[in-house]
C-alpha cells in the first residue's frame, strides 16, 4: 500500500511537472480589455475577457484568458480601456480549475501604439 502511495505522487508530480512545462501553443492576441477580476474561492486568479475586432464597428470576437502574476495582472489593470497586445501561452490537460478558469495564460502585456 504505501509503494502504491508513493508510486501516485510520483507519477502525479511527473504528470504536473509535464503539464506545466510544455505549451500546447503560445502568441499574441491585440484587443480591448473588455472585462477583468479576481475570481476564486480558495484559489484566487485574474480572469479576463479581451474584445478583438478588425474593423471598428463589427461585432467582437471575445476571448477569454487567466493571470497568474500579480505583476502582469497589475500591468494591466493600469492600461484597461487601451487597445493592448497580450502575449499568452496555452497550457492543456490542467487539472483543476485552481490554476485558472482558462487554457490561456497571459504573461506580457503590452500598449499597441496606434
Amino acid at each position: 500500500m504505501k509503494l502504491f502511495l508513493v508510486l501516485l505522487f510520483f507519477v502525479g508530480s511527473a504528470y504536473l511537472i509535464v503539464v506545466f512545462n510544455w505549451t500546447y501553443s503560445d502568441g499574441d492576441r491585440a484587443g480591448y480589455i473588455q472585462q477583468f477580476s479576481t475570481r476564486g474561492w480558495l484559489c484566487k486568479t485574474h480572469e479576463g475577457e479581451l474584445a478583438m475586432t478588425t474593423v471598428p464597428g463589427t461585432a467582437p470576437v471575445l476571448w477569454h484568458f487567466t493571470i497568474w502574476n500579480d505583476k502582469v495582472a497589475a500591468e494591466l489593470s493600469e492600461v484597461m480601456g487601451k487597445r493592448v497586445i497580450l502575449h499568452y501561452k496555452e497550457y492543456r490537460h490542467i487539472p483543476t480549475d485552481c490554476f485558472g478558469e482558462t487554457t490561456y495564460f497571459v504573461d506580457k502585456v503590452a500598449i499597441q501604439e496606434e
